[in-house]
């Protein structure tokens, strides 16, 4: 790990384990305090994907935010790109030509474990802290190899009514820097589940091909769910392209926003665990909604008054977690069964 973060380690903290990692918060010789999530089993590109998510997030938050006027979504504008992980150079990797030792902030608290609804994929309590404002909502990639990532540590705070609004504001500015077509550059993973990145130009046809239909199969062969319910479920699909409401531009989107991958700060809300691609922005705010986040109005407001929604938009909050509920069945089994197929059925009654 000394070498991974260039200096040296005072002390490891264990903070549990999430998926097929542990995660840690490990303070340097300086004193300073960094976020370590570990592999328990290496799982080829899983966190190449992550960092590349959050590189590419950063990214966007600076173009939408630097020398040129911000975008909302449904306005053009350029793109950039980032390398994929394929193009990264193999090994110790570290971002931004520093090292944690440099970048890391201190202290730190938990971060707070989400609540409501049926209960979401479990988190293990670790904040980390900050925060460069360059960066918008997104933490920084201090370190990443095949087996570790590190992040900074973030100090959580409380989900005050302002810092609500400020996420809410930042958020549609991250959807607004946009990209070239749906997808992403890099082989994707949602949790520990393989998410096909291939790039697409229309929504429906995408989010049926790329997002429904391959954990459709996945939730049928691990016994999750029957051929009636497939059925079912590839019926909503086909009815993706009437009832996904106007046409948008790829928006920059987290792509996996249940509440436990927002961390609240001591004034702002932070984006962790990304599964980063260029989808439509109404999929975010759908996730937000599925297991209750914290002061989730206040933010859908600011978010609405900053990058205006388009008519209708609470009527596909069903359509845009099928796909989030469909990862919930493959990885948690049939428990989830009867929330999927209630969102399908309101997509075929649209």
């Amino acid at each position: 790990m000394e070498r991974l973060l260039g200096t040296l380690v005072a002390d490891v903290a264990d903070l549990g384990t999430s998926h097929e990692w542990s995660l840690r918060r490990v303070t340097l010789a300086d004193g300073r305090r960094v976020f370590v999530k570990e592999a328990r089993r290496r799982i080829d590109g899983l966190f190449a994907a992550e960092a590349a998510g959050l590189r590419w997030l950063r990214d966007g938050w600076r173009q939408a935010t630097g020398a040129e006027t911000p975008r909302v979504p449904g306005t053009p504008g350029e793109k950039s790109r980032e390398k994929t992980p394929d193009e990264e150079t193999p090994g110790e990797k570290t971002f931004g030509g520093e090292t944690p030792a440099a970048k890391a902030s201190v202290e730190g608290t938990q971060e707070e474990e989400s609540s409501g609804g049926a209960r979401p994929r479990e988190k293990t309590p670790g904040g980390k802290s900050s925060g460069d404002e360059e960066s918008g909502p997104v933490p920084e990639v201090l370190a990443v190899d095949d087996t570790r990532l590190v992040l900074p540590w973030i100090e959580s705070g409380s989900p005050t009514p302002e810092a609500a609004e400020r996420f809410g504001r930042e958020l549609a500015v991250l959807h607004g820097a946009g990209a070239e077509a749906y997808g992403a550059p890099w082989r994707g993973y949602i949790a520990s589940l393989p998410l096909d990145n291939a790039r697409g130009s229309s929504w429906p046809e995408w989010y049926a091909e790329r997002r429904v239909l391959p954990y459709v199969r996945m939730a049928v062969n691990c016994g999750a769910l029957s051929a009636g319910d497939a059925a079912e479920l590839e019926r909503a699909a086909e009815r993706i392209p009437d009832v996904a409401g106007p046409e948008e531009p790829p928006a920059r989107i987290h792509g996996d926003l249940w509440s436990g991958n927002l961390l609240w700060g001591r004034d702002r809300a932070w984006l962790i665990d990304p599964a980063a691609h260029a989808g439509h922005r109404e999929t975010d705010l759908a996730m937000l909604a599925l297991f209750g986040a914290p002061q989730l109005e206040r933010i859908l407001a600011a978010y609405d008054e900053t990058a205006p929604l388009a008519d209708g938009w609470r009527a596909r909050v069903p359509l845009h977690q099928l796909h989030p509920l469909l990862v919930h069945v493959v990885l948690f089994g049939s428990s989830y069964r009867a929330q999927t197929l209630a969102a399908a059925r309101s997509v075929l009654t649209s």
